[in-house]
């Protein structure tokens, strides 16, 4: 896999970097413990778990083979040992989360309501993670991951964050960057436009690329997302699939989905997919129609990751998408 300086072409370092020891991907960001019920008004019990979009990314790279590791902050407390333990359950290393006496683990709500929509409430403010900052980036940087995954939803957390987010960009070297912008409603739009001369792989929603480039025609996109200096975009278009860029303009991919019970995480498997085929040596094609078959099976499930295949499947999975192209898994 090359980085910045060789053209960000995902799949090129493959061998050279194959039995070297090097983390695969770094998920930054933030993990919340949820607590979930059908009425939180009147709700005597929770169903309680951890969610992240960098986490789940993460969760999805490991549980497909390659070595994944997960840096944020979290409090001295309950739902910080939650979510180190959950982490590390899923396969991810935890070295690099610092945990932090002074402030809380951020937490959140979920009401599932009758007509099937979700309603959040999330408790984030002032959250460890919330204080991630510039000098969270040399840990992570000493790890030589191959793969640095940052959102927009980590750009939002507030300053420190978005620093964090721009010293990974400008100082990631070798590394591939990788930015899902992950907007959402209940969060500020952050600036991602700076941090695009120095992403080499975006994943982003037809949504998404409204607010970023005003366009969500594939070619449009593409083409906006180049000339900002982006290295390669896959667009997802939610039910309609998702579009890579072939050799002669967009090529497209079905939507794998199906039964859709809860899309939350959907994108996060897809992403996850997507860069660990990458990293193998798939090709764009090929890659894009692993994350779709991971997002597929994740919005048939309740729950942000509990849709993913066992680790023998998923391995299956990746070793099919090689095969596809002559590659064989390292």
């Amino acid at each position: 896999m090359t980085g910045r300086t060789t053209g960000r072409e995902p799949g090129a370092e493959r061998k050279a970097d194959a039995g070297a020891g090097r983390i695969d991907v770094v998920g930054v960001g933030e993990a919340m413990v949820l607590l979930e019920a059908d009425d939180l008004a009147g709700a005597e019990r929770f169903e309680v778990s951890v969610a992240g979009a960098e986490l789940n990314v993460c969760t999805a790279v490991a549980r497909l083979g390659l070595r994944a590791a997960f840096a944020s902050r979290v409090g001295a407390d309950p739902f910080g040992t939650r979510v180190l333990r959950d982490a590390a359950g899923r396969g991810v290393d935890t070295g690099l989360v610092i945990t932090d006496p002074a402030r809380p683990t951020g937490v959140f709500f979920k009401e599932i309501r009758p007509d099937g929509g979700r309603r959040v409430h999330y408790y984030r403010a002032g959250s460890a993670a919330s204080a991630m900052d510039v000098p969270d980036a040399a840990p992570i940087l000493a790890r030589r991951p191959r793969a640095i995954v940052v959102s927009g939803l980590t750009a939002a957390l507030g300053p420190g964050p978005a620093r964090l987010a721009a010293a990974l960009c400008e100082g990631a070297g070798d590394a591939l960057v990788v930015l899902d912008p992950n907007l959402r409603p209940a969060l500020p739009v952050p600036a991602l436009a700076p941090l695009l001369p120095g992403v080499g792989l975006l994943v982003l929603g037809q949504d998404e690329s409204r607010v970023l480039f005003g366009e969500s025609d594939p070619a449009r996109v593409f083409a906006a997302a180049r000339a900002a200096g982006v290295g390669e975009v896959v667009l997802k278009g939610g039910p309609a699939g998702a579009w890579y860029a072939g050799e002669s303009g967009p090529e497209h991919v079905p939507s794998a989905a199906r039964e859709v019970r809860d899309p939350v995480g959907a994108g996060d498997a897809f992403l996850g997919g997507y860069l660990a085929a990458r990293l193998s040596g798939a090709g764009p094609g090929a890659a894009t129609r692993l994350g779709a078959e991971l997002a597929g099976r994740v919005v048939a499930t309740p729950g942000d990751t509990s849709g993913l295949p066992a680790p023998d499947v998923a391995r299956a999975l990746l070793r099919h998408a090689l095969a596809e192209e002559g590659v064989a898994r390292r």
